[in-house]
């Protein structure tokens, strides 16, 4: 895999892990040879998002350390793409750190968007699904 994908892939999980925090290190793990007990606690940090993002109680991507944790989690899933593909670590780390800024930001824009023209949960499935298209392509095998 060339360095460009490699950033392109990074580009595309720090979207992702901006709208859904546990996607920049879960697509890296759950696409990778990681054994059962590596990828169960995963999945279900993933399920538990995905559900509690629905949760009228959730606060706002936007709260600090909201942005922050998201850019590290996405930075960390950019270094495992990179480090898969022997390519350079700290471009794709930065790349899907910046990446996320747009996911964060966006998804919490659409939402908004989104909640004035009907329920909030409407919005936030799809969210989640751009959230994880993104991931699949970002992480995928390509053979």
């Amino acid at each position: 895999m060339s360095t460009g994908s490699v950033l392109w892939r990074s580009a595309a999980l720090g979207v992702a892990a901006g709208s859904r925090g546990s996607l920049g290190v879960a697509g890296p793990v759950l696409s990778s040879g990681a054994g059962r007990l590596t990828r169960w606690p995963v999945l279900c940090g993933v399920v538990g998002e995905l559900v509690g993002d629905k949760l009228p109680s959730t606060p706002s991507r936007l709260i600090p350390p909201g942005p922050q944790a998201r850019a590290v989690a996405a930075a960390t899933g950019g270094v495992a793409l990179a480090r898969r593909a022997h390519r350079p670590l700290w471009s794709a780390a930065v790349v899907a750190a910046s990446a996320s800024v747009l996911g964060t930001w966006g998804g919490a824009a659409w939402r908004s968007w989104s909640a004035r023209r009907g329920p909030d949960w409407r919005g936030a499935l799809v969210e989640d699904a751009v959230a994880l298209t993104l991931t699949a392509l970002a992480c995928r095998d390509r053979r």
